[in-house]
């Protein structure tokens, strides 16, 4: 059992009736759900992400202070607390009274205040550029239970749908990205004698088609360390995935340059294909950059289009 199912059951068997038992009043009001950072949030976790942050506990989402009190939430913060402390063999994180527990009672507004920096999801087109995925991510991931005031909903909802002008700038810069470390500088490096930086030019490379891929498929890239994992279990990328592993986990040798320059050529082809396919390029080439561009020319908002092309990398 994981730990989005372990807290699904944790709020079925305890959290939901002493809700509706000692709060039938400000139901209307709440939202329950588990979401935000950890790889349990994501679906993510194993045995081993056990070793922290892992218990049997659940989101507990208020609006604002002029709908439910500061006396409301702390009636409702003692009763969460008094819920069960362990379950299924699994206890539960003793409560911080400073704050920063992942699980319990939170407002609604503070939560995406930390997560996107807006506490309604309304986000200025620098702050789209400019987040990173994964907080994005953190903000929309896991599941929502039960949303009474349909606050939370409206929320995750404005926030997953990606503005397509944002959606597009950012995969053209990553594009760029891609051609420049792996279709340009990789063999370039390499021809300097520098494979420190030939690897480091992989890496990158790396990383731009991970994002890219990501924004085609419109979906939120998870923290570094689980984005191979969500590559093939979310995207179901099986075959990139097992490409993008070439170029990080061989070895670097003269054998070995050309047939990793032969898997970026691969991918970068593949990636072509996919934006000839849905129509968000116009060149005809195997030059990622000149798609790139292209991807960019795309931008209705022309000072979003104007911006660099990086600007949302």
């Amino acid at each position: 059992m994981n730990g989005l199912q372990l807290s699904k059951e944790y709020y079925e068997t305890y959290g939901k009736p002493m809700l509706e038992e000692n709060f039938p009043d400000l139901l209307p009001y709440l939202a329950v759900g588990f979401t935000g950072s950890g790889s349990e949030r994501w679906g993510f976790d194993d045995e081993i992400s056990r070793d922290h942050d892992f218990e049997p506990g659940f989101c507990l989402f208020l609006p604002d202070e002029s709908i439910v009190d500061a006396k409301q939430e702390f009636r409702l913060e003692r009763a969460y607390a008094k819920l069960p402390k362990e379950y299924l063999g699994v206890k539960r994180q003793p409560m911080s009274p400073v704050g920063g527990n992942r699980n319990g009672v939170k407002r609604t507004a503070d939560f995406f205040t930390v997560s996107v920096g807006s506490p309604d999801g309304l986000l200025t087109t620098e702050q789209w550029l400019q987040l990173p995925s994964n907080a994005l991510g953190e903000a929309t991931n896991g599941e929502v239970w039960f949303d009474g005031f349909g606050e939370l909903t409206l929320i995750r909802d404005r926030l997953n749908a990606m503005p397509e002008d944002i959606r597009l700038k950012r995969l053209a810069g990553n594009l760029l990205l891609m051609a420049q470390s792996g279709q340009y500088n990789f063999t370039r490096c390499l021809n300097h004698h520098e494979p420190e930086a030939a690897q480091l030019a992989c890496g990158e490379f790396v990383n731009a088609a991970l994002q890219a891929i990501f924004l085609l498929d419109r979906q939120y890239m998870p923290y570094y360390k689980w984005s191979f994992r969500a590559l093939r279990t979310t995207l179901h990328e099986e075959e990139l995935a097992d490409k993008l592993s070439i170029l990080l986990t061989t070895g670097l040798s003269e054998e070995t340059a050309e047939d990793r320059y032969v898997v970026i050529e691969d991918i970068c082809s593949d990636f072509i294909d996919r934006l000839q396919s849905e129509n968000l390029t116009e060149a005809i080439c195997g030059d990622m950059e000149k798609h790139a561009y292209s991807v960019n020319d795309r931008v209705r908002d022309g000072e979003i289009r104007n911006l660099h092309i990086l600007a949302g990398v």
